[in-house]
């Protein structure tokens, strides 16, 4: 069986005008989570977009 959870950590979240949250992806380190949360939020839209640990999140839908 093959632990993706162990090989991809990082997600990045993405929080809604109604406050819903959906996990937008996940990647191997911090940093690259970060760059993808960093592109998706210059774009301007009023969403946000953060960075977290997997094990350190509410449920998301």
């Amino acid at each position: 069986m093959n632990d993706s959870g162990a090989l991809l950590p990082w997600l990045v979240i993405r929080e809604d005008d109604n406050g819903n949250r959906y996990r937008v992806g996940r990647y191997a380190t911090r940093a690259e989570a970060q760059k993808v949360a960093d592109s998706l939020d210059d774009r301007g839209h009023k969403q946000l977009y953060w960075v977290e640990r997997m094990g350190q999140t509410a449920t998301m839908n």
